[in-house]
C-alpha cells in the first residue's frame, strides 16, 4: 500500500553552475532562471523527456537557478505549461528593460547564482510564494501516493488537480509522479542499490517495468545514467 506524507522534500532552489557543459538533462519538474555567457538570459521550461544541452548554452559557462517544482512559475511569471520542454531567452517572458537590468548585474558581479537569487527574491516579495498545495502535492506524489489520493486530500477532484497541475509543473499529477519516482530510483541505482531491489523501493512491478520508465523519460537505460554521472542532471 502506498503511504502518503505531508510536507515539501525540496529545497525552494539552488544554484548550479557549469563550464562548457554537456550531455544530458533529466526530467525533474523544475524550472531553471539561467545565466549563459553565450545565450544571455535564459529560462528552461519543465521537461518531459531527457534532452541534450543546447550548443547555445554549452559553449561558454553558465549559472542556473533551479526552482523546486512549482515554484519556476512564480518567479517567471507564466504557467509552466507554456514552457514545458523549452528553452527561451528571458525576454520572452519578461520584460526587455528588466532583462537588461539583471543581465548587467550578472555580468558586473563576482557571483551570478546569488544575482539570480536575489531577482527572484524580488519577484517572490512582488508576487507572494507559492500556494502551499504545490509543495505538499509533490512531496506526496514524489513519495509514491496515489494521485486519487492527493486530489482527496486537497479538496480537490482528479480533473481540478490535474488542471491545477499542468499550471504549477508543466504536466498532469500522473506524469510527475512518473519523473519524481524515476529521480528517487535513480538515486538509489547510483548509490549501489542493485536494479532489482531499486524496483521494489521506487515501487515499479518489476526491474522490466523500471528499466522501461526510465528509458521512456529519460531515453537512454537505466545502466547509461548510473556509468555516467558527470554531465547528466
Amino acid at each position: 500500500m502506498a503511504v502518503c506524507h505531508s510536507g515539501a522534500v525540496y529545497r525552494e532552489q539552488e544554484v548550479w553552475s557549469a563550464e562548457a557543459a554537456s550531455g544530458l538533462v533529466l526530467p525533474d519538474g523544475c524550472m531553471d532562471l539561467i545565466w549563459s555567457e553565450r545565450a544571455g538570459l535564459l529560462v528552461a521550461g519543465p521537461d518531459t523527456r531527457g534532452r541534450r544541452v543546447d550548443p547555445g548554452v554549452a559553449s561558454g559557462r553558465a549559472t542556473g537557478l533551479r526552482f523546486a517544482p512549482g515554484r519556476g512559475p512564480v518567479v517567471v511569471g507564466v504557467p509552466a505549461w507554456e514552457l514545458r520542454d523549452r528553452l527561451v531567452p528571458l525576454a520572452q517572458v519578461w520584460p526587455e528593460r528588466a532583462v537588461r537590468e539583471l543581465a548587467e548585474r550578472v555580468a558586473g558581479g563576482v557571483d551570478p547564482g546569488a544575482v539570480l537569487a536575489g531577482a527572484a527574491a524580488r519577484r517572490v516579495a512582488v508576487v507572494g510564494p507559492p500556494e502551499p498545495w504545490r509543495a505538499w502535492a509533490a512531496s506526496a506524489l514524489g513519495r509514491g501516493c496515489p494521485v486519487a489520493e492527493v486530489a482527496r486530500r486537497l479538496g480537490l477532484s482528479e480533473r481540478q488537480l490535474r488542471r491545477r497541475c499542468q499550471v504549477a509543473f508543466g504536466y498532469g499529477p500522473k506524469t510527475l509522479a512518473r519523473v519524481l519516482r524515476m529521480r528517487r530510483a535513480l538515486g538509489w541505482a547510483r548509490a549501489g542499490v542493485p536494479g532489482a531491489e531499486v524496483a521494489v523501493r521506487a515501487g515499479y512491478a518489476d526491474q522490466a517495468h523500471l528499466s522501461r520508465e526510465v528509458r521512456g523519460l529519460a531515453g537512454v537505460p537505466l545502466s547509461a545514467l548510473v556509468a555516467v554521472r558527470g554531465p547528466v542532471s
